[in-house]
């Protein structure tokens, strides 16, 4: 099959998902680029019951009580197993632009809840997942939204709902912010059963109309007594809203922007590609399935390769994916899911309503250390399946010269493109061994041989873009 399908369909994976193995990306290109988006824009695979297969491994995790370190341990078992990948990788875009952490909420399960209203309502209706945003009972407390009363206004929520989550900063008046937070009076958590020794109950959202201001409100120009729902309307309305969300879409998917901070003060690096998002946004009335179909059937997605720096999630979850083996929640999942937190991103608890900086401050001296030495224990092991099936592809071939062995090995990781001093470094290191070849048993250590040159592969500063 040609080079450059298979290359387009790796792109694809690695960013609508999380990569894919290469018997998977064979079968995808035999269907096509765009009935392959299609299926993952709309997936109609049956998914198991992921959280009760967990829970019935780890019962330590069922409400109330959360076992120490297993957390965020559920999603990476959805992570790691999902045939909907492009949901999964949605939830974790929105869980980025919505940052909640449990270092505040204290509750895992509902920032649990959270994660699975992303993957239910996230490719929909833009508008409707904000209105269950600010009913949601993590981020009402997350953002202090259940100490906004009616005669003492907490502008916290209606201050990052603009500044963060729909339109940016330079795009509203302070006088904005107050008769925004005044419209969502009265949006505030249920009472719930107090914790007791066991740990935690559910949280609940509850409208208190005594609570509301229902007052004359004046909010991007227009007067009226708003209320919450009213508000997002209006926001969704605005052409920099389209925009922000259009920047966010492209930063996450195609290639790295500077942080949001500086967005108002620093230009998007493709203005034209924001300007077709935002359009898309508006046109198809802020659905973003929609707009995730014309960014990934866009020149500008298909000519990105390579030009992210990966996610400490995708870090982990590409090679688990990839080596398979942990499709059964094993005592080691809880182990696993702290792994994204050593590399700087630790799952379910972002460190501040910014969410993580990305891009190239996802890596520093230690963090790289913990990226490369993970991912090199994952492809390292000759015992995992996906590790004995690149084996197997590498077999194939014959014996192989050092230097057609590191072209096999770069193909079947990716296929990778490195630069020449990386090969010709990885090539005069297979030359140390001499030429590939396959004995007549298992035990003749050219599968090792192979485990080696990936554990090299991943070690490379190519391995670390997607």
């Amino acid at each position: 099959m040609p080079n450059e399908d298979l290359n387009l369909m790796a792109h694809l994976m690695r960013r609508a998902g999380f990569g894919a193995t290469r018997d998977e990306l064979e079968v995808l290109v035999q269907k096509g680029y765009e009935a392959t988006l299609e299926e993952l824009l709309d997936p109609k695979v049956e998914e198991p019951a992921y959280r009760d297969e967990f829970l019935r491994y780890h019962p330590g995790f069922w409400k109330p009580i959360t076992s120490p370190g297993m957390g965020s341990a559920p999603w990476l078992h959805d992570l790691i197993n999902s045939g909907r990948v492009l949901e999964e990788k949605v939830a974790l875009f929105w869980h980025q632009v919505f940052a909640t952490g449990q270092s505040k909420i204290d509750h895992w399960h509902e920032v649990m809840r959270q994660v699975d209203m992303f993957r239910e309502k996230g490719m929909g209706d833009y508008r409707e997942l904000l209105v269950e945003l600010a009913r949601n009972p993590a981020m009402i407390f997350w953002l202090d939204n259940c100490d906004n009363h009616a005669d003492a206004v907490n502008e916290n929520w209606g201050r990052e709902l603009l500044e963060l989550v729909s339109m940016g900063v330079d795009n509203y008046t302070e006088e904005d912010v107050r008769d925004c937070s005044r419209a969502f009076t009265g949006w505030t958590l249920a009472p719930k059963i107090p914790r007791n020794a066991y740990g935690r109950h559910d949280w609940g959202f509850e409208y208190r109309e005594e609570d509301h201001d229902d007052g004359e409100k004046t909010f991007l120009g227009q007067s009226g007594r708003f209320n919450g729902e009213e508000i997002i309307d209006i926001i969704c309305q605005q052409p920099a809203t389209a925009r922000f969300i259009a920047r966010h879409l492209y930063n996450f998917f195609v290639a790295d922007e500077t942080q949001v901070p500086s967005w108002s003060a620093t230009p998007p690096i493709d203005p034209d590609a924001i300007d077709t998002l935002a359009q898309a946004f508006q046109e198809h009335h802020y659905d973003i399935r929609s707009v995730l179909r014309v960014l990934f059937n866009s020149d500008f997605f298909k000519n990105a390769q390579f030009a992210k720096i990966k996610s400490p999630a995708e870090v982990v979850v590409g090679p688990l994916r990839l080596v398979g083996g942990d499709e059964f929640p094993s005592p080691g999942i809880g182990n696993l899911s702290k792994e994204p937190g050593y590399m700087g991103q630790e799952l379910l608890n972002p460190p501040s309503v910014e969410g993580w900086h990305t891009g190239p401050e996802w890596i520093n001296s230690g963090a790289l250390m913990k990226r490369i030495n993970f991912t090199a224990d994952m492809v390292g092991d000759v015992t995992k399946p996906g590790v004995v099936s690149i084996v197997d592809r590498v077999r194939s071939q014959g014996d192989l010269s050092s230097e057609r062995f590191v072209d096999a090995c770069l193909d079947l990781m990716g296929p990778m493109e490195v630069m020449e001093e990386t090969r010709q470094e990885l090539v005069e290191h297979a030359s140390e061994s001499g030429t590939l070849t396959w004995g007549a048993g298992a035990g003749d250590g050219s599968a090792e041989r192979v485990g080696e040159m990936l554990q090299l592969i991943v070690s490379t500063r190519e391995y670390q873009y997607t």
